[in-house]
């Protein structure tokens, strides 16, 4: 079931938007949506983002032009961006070895592990849990994060599909704005971004080692040099190595 409200700025009041000329702009409206329509949404919309993701995972290894280029190569890592309108999309592969797909997503997938690989975010946490494989999570990051980040935050779902073969797909793209507004307001003196088709897939390998491909696509929102929004691929490396640390280190029995 959906519903529309809004908010007056400073005054706390919430009224219904009508039709007519007074309704309020699109930037203050919010919609209060009931847990199963938002599962449905959730699962109809991550759909299309699982199939970018598993494409992305075996591009460029099957020949041809697929619009990826490659910005670096080193130590079992390959970083590439793709236009994607405007913005970019980033994409980071890498080989770890003797680290199983269970000790890797046991790290990457730990909402109180996330600020020791991302050291932007202030503050993870779950809005609501929808299934076992399924949750809406906030992302909020500081006024001493990079530019790119400063002062921003997110309203994302996260969706884990396990393929036939094995592999996990981790889905990750914000909330529509009216959406996110309904399940939790923005804060005070923050931009709200929007993090689009997203996420991780990981590749289970016959040695106990795993194939990780990351893909992001972010929208920080608010003016940013067009230089800083693209040159993601730094963000990246640093991200890559705190998860290898952190997954190495990860008891090798750990499960999903």
């Amino acid at each position: 079931m959906w519903s529309t409200s809004s908010t007056s700025c400073g005054s706390g009041s919430s009224s219904s938007i009508s039709s007519g000329s007074n309704s309020p702009p699109a930037s203050s409206r919010s919609w209060l949506i009931s847990e199963d329509s938002l599962r449905r949404y959730v699962n109809y919309a991550s759909e299309s983002c699982i199939q970018e993701l598993l494409s992305a995972s075996v591009s460029s290894r099957v020949g041809g032009d697929d619009g990826w280029k490659v910005l670096a190569t080193e130590d079992n890592v390959e970083i590439s961006k793709r236009c994607s309108g405007s913005l970019h999309v980033f994409r980071s592969r890498w080989l770890l070895r003797s680290v199983s797909l269970e000790q890797f997503m046991t790290v990457a997938n730990a909402i109180d592990a996330a600020k020791q690989w991302d050291g932007d975010l202030v503050e993870a946490k779950y809005i609501k849990v929808l299934d076992d494989n399924l949750s809406i999570i906030r992302l909020r990051f500081g006024y001493a994060s990079k530019p790119l980040f400063k002062n921003r935050e997110f309203v994302v779902y996260e969706r884990r599909q396990e393929m036939d073969d094995g592999t996990l797909v981790v889905a990750v793209a914000s909330l529509p704005k009216e959406i996110a507004a309904g399940l939790h307001p923005k804060g005070n003196n923050s931009i709200r971004g929007l993090l689009l088709q997203s996420g991780w897939v990981v590749e289970k390998l016959d040695d106990h080692s795993c194939l990780v491909t990351y893909v992001v696509q972010l929208d920080p929102a608010g003016w940013l040099p067009k230089c800083l929004v693209n040159r993601f691929n730094t963000k990246l490396v640093m991200i890559i190595d705190n998860l290898k640390k952190l997954a190495q280190a990860c008891p090798i029995n750990s499960e999903i």
